[in-house]
């Protein structure tokens, strides 16, 4: 799927599970804020049916995104979100892995909750990876480059363009540029402010958090999010020239 976009344009994005609440929610406040998006679904006519919606509530000037099937956006971008059930996760990289390439960098957004297997909302449950994230990790192909985040966003107020954004997202991920390319990314949406939360195995205590907003969100019958105090300004300062010797954290 090509899109064509202007020299100085965002490239585009592919969102997979991008009919669903998060990746719909998503894919509007990354189109207002200029980012072509690739929507991508299991059912190419649901896609079509999530984008016209979504083109109807964008302002004058916005990109409208691409309907396609997740196999052909992912084919046709650098840049993907994973916005599916835990219960899709693993059968979705089975039908993605002949169509993701070395050198992509994907943002998970899965988490394992229970609900998965007609559980809680407010329960995880256990991955032999570790994480949702981990799990990418194993099974994308060699070279894709996998970050998680977005965990603690509400996609309902994501979805919300009448109400300000004013919380965190916390990335995990093995490579400090990694995180910064993704840091880039959901930083264009306007109040959303992300933190480096370590390398990609710390996933399984950030994947859990969701379940904990989840209870919050029950009980105040509100859409809560978090924010991290006592931050310095610059989260992500241009990387100094590195020695020969020297390893980049995590």
């Amino acid at each position: 799927m090509a899109v064509t976009r202007a020299p100085d344009s965002p490239a585009p994005v592919a969102i997979v599970g991008g009919s669903g609440a998060l990746g719909s929610a998503l894919a509007l406040r990354l189109a207002i804020a200029g980012v072509p998006i690739l929507l991508g679904s299991r059912d190419e006519g649901r896609a079509a049916e999530a984008a016209a919606r979504l083109a109807a509530r964008l302002p004058e000037g916005a990109p409208s995104p691409s309907p396609g099937g997740n196999a052909e956006v992912v084919a046709g971008a650098e840049v993907i979100l994973l916005c599916v059930p835990f219960r899709s996760h693993s059968e979705t990289f089975t039908n993605l892995r002949d169509h993701l390439r070395a050198g992509q960098l994907l943002i998970d957004a899965t988490v394992p909750l229970a609900a998965a297997i007609s559980g809680k909302a407010t329960r995880t449950i256990g991955v032999w990876q570790g994480s949702a994230a981990q799990q990418a990790l194993e099974m994308a192909p060699d070279g894709v480059r996998v970050v998680s985040a977005l965990h603690t966003v509400s996609a309902k107020t994501l979805a919300d363009t009448s109400a300000p954004l004013a919380e965190d997202v916390l990335v995990c991920g093995d490579r400090k540029a990694d995180k910064r390319e993704a840091a880039g990314l959901l930083q264009r949406i306007d109040g959303l402010r992300v933190v480096d939360a370590g390398p990609l195995e710390q996933s399984r205590i950030v994947e859990q958090l969701t379940a904990t907003l989840i209870g919050i969100n029950v009980r105040y019958r509100t859409h809560a999010g978090i924010r991290i105090t006592g931050l310095p300004d610059d989260l992500w300062p241009t990387p100094s020239e590195p020695s020969p010797t020297s390893k980049e954290p995590r």
